[in-house]
C-alpha cells in the first residue's frame, strides 16, 4: 500500500494491518487490533478500536466510530469482536459496537448494506445483507436483522427482537416485538399493517403469491382460536407458498420477545 494513501495527520496504531489500495483520510485513529480490507476507504475523522474487521470496499464517513465497548453496565474489558463485511456504506456519525459476554462476543454485519447518518447498532447485533437503516435508526443489544430489511429513520428496536427478512418498517417507529419476514410495520407503537407488497415486487416475488401471504397473515395474527394452532393449519394450507413457509419458519423459531400483530 502507497504511504500517499494515508493522511499525515491520521494516527494508525502499530499492529493494525492494511489490505491494498486501503484509504486513510485526515484525523482517522486506527486501532492496533483492526483490519482493514482492500478498498476500504475512511474519509476523515473515523475512529476505528478494538479487535475490529473491516470488509473490502467499505466506505466509512466522518465521525463514525466502529468497535467500541458496548454500552452496557456489566462490561468488564472482555475481548469481544466487531466484524463488518464487505461493500457497506457508513455514513456520518453511525455507530457499531462491540460484542459482549452475554452476546457471543461479536457484533456482525453482513454486506452490501447502507447505514446513513446517525444509526445507531448496539452490542452483539447480527445484520444481514442488502440491509438499508434510515437516518438515525437506533438498534439495542442482541437483535437480528434479516437480508433486504429497511428500517425508516428515527426508528429505535427493542434488545433481542428480531426483523424478518424483506420487511419494512416506517420512520419514528418504536418495534417492541418481532417483525415477521415481508412485514410491514408502523405508527406510535409500531404494529403490523400487512406485508411490504411494494418491496416484494420490487424484489421480483411471485405477485399472486404475495397477495396470498397476505391473506394467511391475516388469517395467523386475525384469526379465532389458540395462536399455534393457526400457524398450524396456515402452514397446511398454505404449503405450496414459499413466502407463507418462511413466515411459518420464523414463527416457529424460538424468541424472546413478542411478535408485531395488527392493531384492533
Amino acid at each position: 500500500m502507497s504511504n500517499s494513501n494515508i493522511h499525515t495527520t491520521a494516527v494508525i496504531a502499530e499492529g493494525a494491518k492494511l489490505g491494498k489500495n486501503v484509504k486513510i483520510g485526515p484525523y482517522c485513529i486506527i486501532g492496533p487490533e483492526v483490519v482493514l480490507h482492500d478498498n476500504v476507504e475512511l474519509k476523515s475523522h473515523v475512529v476505528i478500536e478494538g479487535i475490529t474487521e473491516i470488509g473490502e470496499n467499505t466506505v466509512i464517513y466522518p465521525f463514525a466510530s466502529i468497535g467500541q465497548p458496548p454500552q452496557i453496565l456489566k462490561y468488564a474489558n472482555e475481548r469481544s469482536s466487531t466484524i463488518i463485511g464487505s461493500n457497506n456504506t457508513i455514513r456520518e456519525y453511525v455507530t457499531v459496537q462491540a460484542g459482549s459476554q452475554g452476546g457471543g462476543m461479536m457484533t456482525r454485519v453482513g454486506n452490501n448494506n447502507l447505514f446513513m447518518v446517525g444509526v445507531h447498532i448496539g452490542h452483539d447485533c447480527k445484520i444481514g445483507n442488502n440491509v438499508v437503516f434510515a437516518n438515525y435508526v437506533s438498534l439495542a443489544g442482541h437483535i437480528g436483522v434479516g437480508d433486504y430489511a429497511i428500517i425508516g429513520g428515527l426508528s429505535a428496536v427493542h434488545q433481542y427482537a428480531r426483523i424478518g427478512e424483506y420487511s419494512m418498517i416506517g420512520g419514528l417507529s418504536p418495534v417492541g416485538a418481532d417483525v415477521i419476514p415481508f412485514g410491514l410495520v408502523s405508527s406510535k407503537r409500531a404494529v403490523l399493517e400487512g406485508l411490504n407488497l411494494i418491496g416484494m415486487n420490487r424484489k421480483g416475488f411471485d405477485k399472486v403469491k404475495s397477495l396470498s401471504a397476505l391473506k394467511a397473515i391475516e388469517e395467523i395474527f386475525s384469526g379465532e382460536g389458540n395462536f399455534a394452532e393457526r400457524i398450524k393449519q396456515v402452514a397446511e394450507k398454505y404449503n405450496n407458498n414459499s413466502i407463507v413457509i418462511q413466515i411459518i419458519d420464523f414463527l416457529n423459531q424460538d424468541s424472546s420477545r413478542a411478535f408485531c400483530r395488527f392493531e384492533k
